[in-house]
């Protein structure tokens, strides 16, 4: 609630700094309403820490004071849409002088519109004081709870990722599941079944059978026996062929033709692989048996393959005649070192079991961890929270005291501990933490994504001038995780988060609050009779959304999933102007062959979009007009069958994230080249930080040294030949470059790539370069941390010389089938801490398996060698 206003109060900072003469002469009441709210603001951070969730009189109070500054952000925002549809009405109506007027709108133009917006801002700010003098009148005050005084950090006060902080108990460290992992293990290992075997994990949720089954996935010893393994969350909303994707992403090379295949082409391909193979297929969080009764049959009768479920219904695990075994509670002393293992993180791993907690905490401690009644959910959630608080007796047992308080309102014992970590969030924290309830049940989030969304709904606010706010929003991810509000998935190289999900119970938790603050509403929990216009709204599976659309004219943010036809889906465009957030995904039956799919030129009056992602199993044609999306922070068009992108798009100057697809047309005229190909160009986006292109005509403008800003580049199919006419001259801050097809030949890659003075991650993948050899020269790759080589076919040698990759710590190889030597150029690697090698030569297995000496016994010790393809290979 505060934190809705504080981003409101941010926003008309912003505006008044950047636009000096936005307003014209309504300065004074803006000022009046920016001063009111941030009073309000301050109000309301310590009555959201500490008023109880049955106050209806604050409550009602707060629920007006955000109707009013809702309804200042539409007005405000509604006028710079009038004064940009002037703008472009007079360009249009002297379309011949186009270049030269300025795009400034003129008084005159302006003049209706400033005095409409002033009419407006006054009703609401005469509102405002009316219902501050029902603050007293009708006796509203800031209610005290026994929790005493909460979090109230400001942004700036989150641990910055550069900060040196202890590292978080990921979910396989949970204590308490040795035996149940080994008893897990057993099962899936045991000889007694030769044919297929199906084992299940069945407990309440929050009792940990996703990090069971994860625990288990990811032992060595499983890793070893099963030839391939595929990990998939299901959840309640799934379709077969979904399942069937993931299935084959995590043991198949994914191709193009497998994406547009229908259900049961798609399943014959995942059966045939399988049926020759020992496989392990985990099914987590599976809610109806239809799931194994679409699968089963796609599922081979292969030797001593398994399939692990986790499930809460018991029912399901027998219907699938599996074996079954039933998570238990945790015991008290169990509890109590998990407990001790979130309050008192340690950073060495060989130390988190002799964890002591100091005596004057201990009895209060155990009353704590007592509440949570053996559920590791609510241990851990309860530890990240004491874990940010002083380590003091007092302070403990207002914590205690807020447990029981909560708990004796008859909620859950669970989710009223759950809720209480949210109460402890600081105010900058909890809309980031709600808006995690928008993905779909047991969805893998991608970190960027989410950072991305966060930023375009106005978040997270940048520290100074030096530091960026997609920095700043990957503190607020870690501070999530290090409070155990966010699991994380997977880390990449450099150990930040690559993607993350929230827990069941934790995601009802942000849908229940969200609702409750009108945050956002999911679509299949609306009462249609009441008045429906959301903010924001969430649609992952609606086959009859757009009847609900026409009246959104507030709707800020639409993240939904269509499956076409939806007949008129775009007409709701002409009253959703206001959008900054749109996430579209468009699916058809793949057997069904559509026409080209047109985007209508409505959509380029999005002018406050900052966040657009559309992803379409159809072919899709944008309009010029959204070159008008001026605000536009990050386009991401990666998941799609097919684009046709018009030459307008080099017009979105303030992109700051660019995804296009493999299959992307750059669309120009002969007009377009002649007149803008000097000041259009991808060499003019200045504000990029990422670039994921393609193909070779989006680099036509091939200077990249001028995007200044970029720091993650990945490409396909472009050449990086000298004298090239597509010749790439990299900037030197990039941090992070995928090179991917470019069918490099004449030249060695590396010459050029290892004066890159910032380059950290590199990727050389499928043919990226098909000379036999490339050479890591002396002083090259000051920097780069991370090498990976995939798909390399020609390549035979890979040399370093001394002094070159002196930073390297992870080298991964796979697929490169020419390779039969590497392990004396590994020695030379001083930094080295794990090598990844996946589908090799026997030979080079051989030599890094068999050479001795004891400079190699080390190698070996950081090496892992996995899918190694066993053939003839010739002499």
């Amino acid at each position: 609630m505060a934190e809705t206003i504080t981003f409101f109060v941010d926003k008309l900072s912003n505006l008044a700094v950047q636009e000096a003469s936005l307003f014209g002469g309504v300065e004074g009441q803006i000022s009046l309403l920016r001063n009111e709210l941030e009073w309000i603001s301050l109000f309301l951070e310590e009555a959201t820490a500490t008023r109880t969730d049955d106050d209806r009189r604050l409550k009602l109070w707060m629920n007006q004071i955000r109707e009013s500054a809702y309804d200042a952000e539409d007005v405000i925002d509604e006028f710079i849409v009038g004064l940009e549809h002037k703008r472009q009405r007079r360009l249009q109506n002297l379309k011949f002088l186009r270049l030269l007027l300025p795009t400034c709108v003129i008084f005159a133009d302006k003049l209706p519109l400033v005095h409409e917006l002033d009419g407006r801002i006054r009703e609401i700010n005469v509102k405002i004081e009316k219902i501050l003098a029902n603050k007293s009148r009708y006796c509203v005050e800031n209610p005290m709870m026994p929790s005493g005084a909460w979090s109230s950090s400001s942004p700036n006060e989150v641990v910055t990722w550069g900060e040196k902080r202890l590292p978080i108990i990921e979910e396989a460290d949970v204590v308490g599941m040795k035996d149940e992992a080994e008893a897990v293990k057993q099962m899936l290992l045991s000889n007694g079944e030769l044919m297929r075997g199906v084992v299940a994990i069945v407990g309440m949720g929050g009792l940990g059978k996703t990090t069971l089954a994860k625990k288990v996935y990811n032992d060595p010893n499983v890793n070893r026996h099963f030839q391939c393994r595929a990990l998939v969350y299901v959840s309640q909303v799934y379709t077969i062929r979904e399942l069937l994707m993931g299935i084959a992403n995590n043991v198949m090379r994914e191709t193009d033709h497998m994406r547009n295949m229908g259900e049961n082409q798609l399943g014959n391909e995942v059966c045939k692989y399988l049926e020759q193979r020992r496989y392990l297929i985990v099914l987590d969080d599976v809610w109806s048996i239809q799931v194994w009764k679409g699968l089963c049959s796609y599922l081979p009768e292969s030797k001593e393959s398994r399939v692990l479920i986790t499930t809460r219904n018991q029912q399901i695990a027998l219907d699938a005649y599996a074996k079954l075994y039933q998570l238990r509670h945790l015991g008290e002393k169990e509890s109590w070192e998990l407990f001790l293992k979130k309050t008192f993180p340690t950073s060495s791993r060989s130390t988190i079991s002799h964890v002591v907690c100091p005596a004057e905490l201990e009895d209060v401690g155990k009353k704590i961890t007592r509440k949570c009644k053996g559920l590791p959910l609510a241990i851990v959630v309860s530890g990240g929270l004491l874990s940010r608080k002083e380590k003091t007796p007092s302070s403990w047992e207002k914590i205690l005291r807020s447990m029981e308080w909560h708990l004796s309102q008859g909620i859950e014992s669970c989710m009223g501990i759950l809720a209480l970590s949210y109460k402890d969030l600081p105010y900058f924290l909890k809309s980031c933490f709600l808006y995690c309830g928008v993905f779909p049940e047991d969805c893998e989030i991608e970190a960027s994504k989410l950072i991305q969304m966060w930023i375009a709904e106005g978040f997270v606010q940048a520290r100074g001038e030096e530091t960026v706010e997609e920095d700043v929003g990957e503190d607020y991810l870690e501070e999530l995780i290090h409070r155990s509000m966010i699991q994380v998935v997977k880390r990449k190289w450099d150990r930040r988060v690559k993607s993350c999900r929230i827990h069941d119970l934790l995601r009802d938790l942000a849908i229940s609050k969200a609702k409750d603050s009108k945050f956002f509403e999911v679509h299949g929990n609306i009462i249609f009779a009441y008045p429906f216009n959301p903010r924001r709204l969430i649609s992952h599976d609606s086959q009859n959304i757009s009847q609900h659309l026409h009246n959104c004219h507030r709707l800020r943010s639409l993240i939904c999933s269509i499956h076409l036809p939806q007949v008129n889906f775009w007409s709701f465009l002409r009253s959703a102007k206001l959008l900054t957030v749109l996430n579209l995904t468009l699916t058809a039956n793949p057997n069904l062959q559509r026409p080209e799919m047109k985007l209508p030129k409505e959509i380029g009056e999005f002018i406050h979009l900052k966040y657009f992602r559309f992803s379409s199993s159809e072919k899709t044609r944008f309009p010029r007009s959204i070159g008008r999306l001026i605000n536009l922070e990050t386009l991401d068009l990666r998941d799609n069958f097919l684009l046709d992108i018009p030459f307008s798009i080099w017009k979105l100057h303030q992109l700051r994230h660019l995804y296009l697809g493999r299959l992307t047309h750059l669309r120009q005229s002969i007009l377009e080249l002649r007149c803008f190909s000097s000041h259009l160009g991808i060499d003019k986006m200045t504000n990029l930080q990422t670039l994921y292109v393609g193909q070779e005509q989006w680099l036509v403008r091939r200077d990249l040294s001028k995007l200044t800003q970029l720091r993650k580049l990945s490409f396909r199919g472009a050449n990086m030949r000298r004298n090239s006419s597509y010749e790439l001259i990299f900037p030197s801050n990039l941090v992070k470059l995928i090179l991917n097809y470019c069918r490099s030949e004449q030249e060695d890659p590396m010459l050029t790539l290892g004066n890159l003075p910032n380059l950290r991650a590199l990727k050389l993948i499928n043919d990226a370069y098909i000379g036999e050899e490339i050479t890591c020269s002396y002083g090259g790759f000051s920097r780069l941390e991370f090498l990976k080589l995939s798909g390399l076919t020609n390549l035979k040698k890979l040399i370093v010389e001394e002094g070159a990759l002196p930073s390297l710590k992870t080298l991964k190889i796979s697929s490169c089938h020419q390779m039969e030597k590497l392990l004396h150029q590994l020695q030379k690697l001083k930094s080295l801490q794990q090598v990844n090698l996946v589908d090799m030569n026997p030979r080079l297995i051989e030599e890094i398996e068999d050479t001795e000496g004891e400079e190699f016994d080390k190698i070996r010790l950081i090496t892992s060698i996995s899918s190694i393809i066993q053939r003839l290979m010739e002499a």
